[in-house]
């Protein structure tokens, strides 16, 4: 990733002008098939999210991001379904479904049940935590698979069977995960799960998606809804609504499509790679960069080993964040943490990465990786990481 938000695969500038400049050619055409060519293209971009994450036919939609994907998701819940009980979420869940939640919680009349994190403990929510607060009052439990601040990975399989021992509803915001580790809805099986396409998926922002498992599909009846929330969007009769069966009920009205084309050929380039070598590679960069030796930086690692992916979160105490951000080229800083990427720009765009070298000097020498764009391909030269580290962290010492 090029930081925290945005991936980058080879050739993703010009995959995406060609999509987007084939966008403009048939919307600015004069005849009348725009809708078609482009309610197709978002068809093809819930096929290949739903191929991703193991999702059965008609089980998945779009939403703008993860926090519209929850709005939905509890605008469509019978309303004894929440009232009077809880919503369980973790601190160091994505805040702003935080910001929703609490936001939602008089009006549909649940308390929002918070798990904070140990005081002088870990930097991430234990799962014995959460399973200490996790009682049969909770009508709904939103777990994320990856958190966004440490990188730490949940043991999904634990908790959701904690979960169905107590009868809740049971949702996972895969955003830091998807497209990098595989996910599968149904192992463990879940409710309901959000995510969007940015980060590992390379994909562009405003394209996010909800799933919702079959047996809590025919529970749920959108509060925001419109003509294509039905099975026939051009079923006008207006005593005759009618939700379809299937995801399209989560659609309402004439559907946001630019990002999910925009964001097809990163699905695309993703769907073509091999699984296992994908993960052993970005895994191998990330141990690469650890290996630089943290103590010596006065850095602390915040991810538990056993969580690493490709990108690893370290925090410090006295490191002035302006300077690192502009001089070190791998990381993101949020949250008083630092992310170490394991992959961040491709050795196969000479003309970007002299660019890049030219505005933000001194830059690591990046080289092509010998498997000729394997997922995210550049890889540091043979100097030692650690001199890079060493060499730029005397400056703030």
């Amino acid at each position: 990733m090029l930081y925290h938000s945005i991936g980058h695969y080879p050739e993703k500038e010009s995959d995406l002008i060609q999509e987007l400049t084939a966008f403009s050619k048939t919307w600015a055409a004069f005849d009348d098939g725009q809708w078609g060519e482009v309610l197709t293209k978002r068809q093809r971009f819930i096929d290949l999210w739903a191929e991703l994450i193991r999702a059965p036919k008609g089980s998945l939609t779009t939403a703008e991001n993860v926090t519209a994907a929850m709005m939905s998701l509890i605008g469509a819940l019978p309303p004894a379904m929440l009232n009077g009980k809880k919503v369980l979420v973790a601190e160091d869940g994505f805040p702003s479904i935080h910001f929703l939640l609490s936001g939602l919680a008089e009006r549909y009349g649940f308390t929002l049940q918070t798990v904070p994190l140990r005081q002088g403990g870990a930097h991430w929510v234990e799962e014995d935590d959460m399973i200490a607060e996790w009682d049969e009052d909770v009508a709904l439990a939103l777990l994320t698979w990856i958190s966004s601040t440490t990188s730490h990975r949940n043991d999904l399989t634990r908790l959701v069977a904690h979960g169905r021992a107590m009868g809740s509803l049971i949702g996972v915001d895969i955003t830091q995960g998807a497209g990098l580790l595989p996910y599968d809805v149904t192992a463990p099986q879940v409710d309901f799960v959000i995510s969007t396409s940015l980060k590992w998926l390379c994909g562009t922002p405003g394209a996010g998606i909800l799933y919702v498992a079959d047996a809590l599909m025919p529970l749920c009846e959108p509060d925001l809804r419109g003509w294509f929330s039905q099975a026939n969007p051009f079923s006008w009769a207006l005593d005759a609504f009618a939700f379809a069966p299937d995801a399209r009920r989560f659609d309402n009205g004439t559907p946001s499509t630019l990002s999910a084309i925009a964001s097809l050929p990163a699905l695309e380039w993703r769907m073509q790679q091999d699984d296992a070598s994908f993960v052993a590679h970005n895994l191998a960069l990330s141990t690469r960069l650890l290996e630089g030796g943290l103590e010596a930086m006065g850095l602390t690692l915040a991810t538990p080993p056993a969580s690493l992916s490709a990108v690893a979160a370290v925090s410090w105490s006295h490191c002035p964040r302006a300077r690192l951000r502009q001089r070190l080229s791998i990381n993101s800083a949020r949250r008083g943490f630092i992310w170490i990427v394991g992959a961040t720009r491709c050795g196969c765009h000479p003309a970007r990465s002299r660019q890049r070298r030219a505005s933000c000097a001194p830059w690591p020498r990046w080289t092509r990786c010998s498997s000729k764009c394997a997922p995210f391909c550049v890889v540091p030269s043979p100097r030692p990481v650690a001199e890079k580290f060493s060499r730029q962290w005397a400056d703030f010492a």
